[in-house]
């Protein structure tokens, strides 16, 4: 009886190469609220970055939300002079938004 040779071949892929840019953990971005408007009113951000509205305003007592348009997510309740308000977006989009006190006051985050 003949022995056998039993061959095995097979590859071996090498780990993707990860770039520095990709590497970079979530970034959190700040818009201003003043003079009844937000600062800057568009921002582009990636998916797991944290945006955070702060209340600048000089008025004592006027408050403002964050609050989407239609059925996103932003819901925050009012923040008064030195509150703010934090929402970290998962997925890409577009998230448009208003002031619920103030509805003429608008902004949109962009989520790549």
């Amino acid at each position: 009886m003949a022995a056998g040779i039993l061959a095995l071949s097979f590859a071996v892929n090498p780990l993707p190469r990860v770039h520095a840019a990709e590497m970079a953990s979530a970034a959190s971005t700040s818009v201003q609220v003043l003079k009844d408007s937000y600062s800057p009113g568009a921002i582009t951000v990636r998916a797991g970055d944290t945006v955070t509205w702060t209340n600048v305003d000089t008025t004592p007592g006027n408050g403002h939300t964050v609050t989407s348009s239609g059925r996103g997510p932003l819901k925050s309740p009012s923040f008064g002079q030195g509150g703010a308000f934090s929402y970290t977006f998962s997925t890409a989009g577009s998230y448009p938004y208003y002031c619920a006190i103030h509805p003429d006051m608008t902004g949109t985050v962009t989520v790549n």
